[in-house]
Parts: structure tokens; sequence; C-alpha cells
């Protein structure tokens, strides 16, 4: 389990000892120690510390200064601040330390059991925030679970299709053999032919199972990816579906990248076309036009996804992505939920949705290195 990160910042090192040695006793936390605010800084820069107890009276930066530096920087502007002093105990500096945002002082010499009691009261906020947090985590690898299955699903049906026309004209090949031995048709040009197009029916099939089992691989690895394949593989997965429900598809991509795993791309990509599509035939749209335009901004690489189903209420907008928030008779509110996880969590991306003039628009933001 992840353990409760103190820092220590004091320019006597024997004070940072004892003090030390006095969490230590009572507690099962990791401690940092630095000597003056710079090395504070750098320590701050790199650990993610949960408490800082610092001297007010240190050289070049006094521990004032030290906390008004830290309150201006994102990273560390919310961490609390306990102040430890030997002279600075009077109502107009403990003003100023409050002011700057120090949540308590403890003056020297530092009672043991004072120090305790204040300590366990930020450990146990820690704790009940990171099993907050575990359970949330534990809820959201439930909810993608759930989308994961309900997509697959769907793809069966995909799937059962795109390999029943191979295996019919396989069908029809071998009949053909029967029919053209009876006959005494068969030569060298029929066996050529037999096993040049018979070849060709089983490639297809091996390359379609291969595309749904890597779709479907749980172990992918980060990585640099061209998104243009992952909405090309996407588009193969579904197959005949945009012929089926009379849709134009529109692409628009370059050789963009993005970093993250290709398959959970994938799968974002087939939720919002998934969605697009029932909301097509849900509403009888006669014209269906789904618009896919990529695009390069800075160090993100931007994803839009645009429909013409004429949009959704506004209050409906905004809960689009609630877990278990569905507009669907028969859907499980899972989906687009797993869309915000999978760009939020697992690519450290950002997710938009808005009405255009059209219809729904999909905006996504996703890293083209690792952050």
């Amino acid at each position: 389990m992840e353990r409760f990160n103190i820092l220590l910042v004091d320019d006597v090192p024997e004070n940072i000892y004892s003090l030390k040695m006095m969490i230590e006793d009572s507690f099962d936390v990791n401690i940092f120690s630095a000597l003056s605010a710079q090395e504070g800084i750098e320590i701050l820069m790199k650990e993610n510390i949960d408490l800082i107890l610092t001297d007010v009276q240190m050289p070049e930066i006094d521990g004032f200064e030290f906390v008004d530096y830290l309150k201006n920087i994102e990273r560390t502007k919310n961490i609390p601040v306990i102040f430890i002093t030997g002279i600075y105990d009077k109502d107009e500096y403990k003003t100023k330390g409050y002011n700057l945002g120090a949540v308590e002082y403890i003056t020297k010499p530092i009672h043991d059991v004072l120090l305790n009691s204040k300590l366990k009261v930020y450990i146990d906020i820690f704790e009940k925030r990171k099993s907050d947090e575990e359970e949330i985590a534990a809820k959201d690898r439930v909810l993608i679970h759930q989308s994961k299955m309900a997509t697959m699903g769907e793809m069966i049906g995909v799937i059962a299709h795109q390999l029943k026309q191979p295996l019919n004209i396989l069908s029809l090949y071998c009949n053909d053999v029967k029919n053209s031995y009876e006959f005494n048709e068969i030569n060298d040009k029929f066996i050529d032919d037999f096993s040049k197009n018979t070849k060709k029916q089983i490639d297809f099939l091996s390359e379609t199972i291969d595309d749904f089992r890597n779709f479907f691989n749980p172990n992918k690895q980060k990585r640099v990816f061209e998104i243009k394949k992952a909405i090309n593989t996407s588009i193969k997965l579904l197959g005949n579906q945009f012929d089926v429900n009379k849709i134009i598809l529109n692409i628009d991509v370059g050789d963009e990248k993005v970093y993250g795993i290709e398959t959970e791309l994938e799968q974002v990509i087939l939720n919002i076309i998934n969605n697009a599509i029932d909301a097509f035939n849900d509403r009888d749209i006669d014209y269906r036009e789904i618009n896919i335009t990529v695009l390069s901004k800075s160090s993100y690489t931007i994803l839009i996804i645009e429909d013409n189903a004429g949009g959704v209420k506004i209050d409906t907008l905004e809960k689009l992505f609630d877990p278990y928030y569905t507009t669907k008779a028969t859907g499980t509110g899972t989906g687009l939920y797993m869309v915000k996880l999978v760009i939020k969590n697992s690519f450290q991306g950002d997710l938009k949705v808005n009405n255009s003039n059209k219809g729904l628009r999909y905006i996504i933001a996703l890293p083209q290195k690792e952050l």
C-alpha cells in the first residue's frame, strides 16, 4: 500500500534527526529531509509529498518565503504545511503563517504527544482518501469491463458476418470441384485458379481472426503509433455496417502520431461510431454522414468525430459521460463513460463533446509522446 510522505525542512541537521526519530517511533511513513528551502523545492519537484514540516527561521529563504513560493506552484500549492518554530510564536507571526496557507504551528521544544496527535490527523485523511480512490478505481474497472463485454457482444455479430462471406465462397469452390470432376473439366488452369482463389479467402479469414484477437488482447503496452492505423482498423472491424446502414464516411487524416494503447483507442472510436449508428436508426435519418478529422496542435493530436444525427439536448449533453446514463431504451450507459476513462486515464488526454450545426461532435486531444 502507498505510504504517507513527509518532508522535513530545517537548516540544523540535529533538529531533523530528532524530529525524524520521533515520527518513526509512532508512524510507518516515508520521511524526506532538506537542510534548506532550495533542497526542499528540489525534493518536492521529484517526490509526491503529502505533508511538509518546516522550520521558520532559516538562512537565505526562511519558512514564510518558502511556503509563499510553494503556494504559487500548481504541483505544491495544496500540500499542507506545519510550521515548527522556537522564536516566531507571537500572534502576528502566526497570523502571517496562516495567511500564507500554513495549517498548524508547533512550538519548540516539540512535545512528542502533541506532534503525534497532529500528524495522525493528516495520515488518517491520507489513508481515507487513498481508500476512496481505490474504491473508485475498482468501480471504474468493473464499468470498463462491462463496456468491453458489451462491445464484444456487438462485435461477435460483426465477426460472424465477416467470416460467413469467405466461408460461403469456399463452400462454392468445393462444390465447383465436385461438379468439374464429374464433367471431367479439371485441368492445370482449374487447379491453379482453385489454389489461388481458396488461398485468398483463407488469408482473409486468418487476417480477420488476427484483427479481432488483437482488438481484444488485454496485454497491449503503451507506445507511439499512427492514429490513421487505429481509425482504419476500427472501420475494418465494423465490416459492412456503413453499407448496411447507408452511412457516408468521410476521413481526413495524415501521419499524425499518438502515444498510448492502440486497441483502446480503437474501442473508443468504435463506441462513438456505434452510438452514431444507433442515433441514425432511432431517428430514421435519411441522409447519414460521419466525418472523422485529425489535426495536430502543439504536442497533441486532435481527433474530431462528428455525425449529422441532430445532436442531443443541452441537459443530456452534460450527462453523456456519466456512468450508467443512457439515452437508449436497451443501453447500459457504460460505453461513453468508458470512452472518458480511457481518454483521461489511459492516454492522459482530454475529451469534449458538443452539438454542431449537424449533430454530435466529439473532440479528443491525445498526447503525441509520453508525458
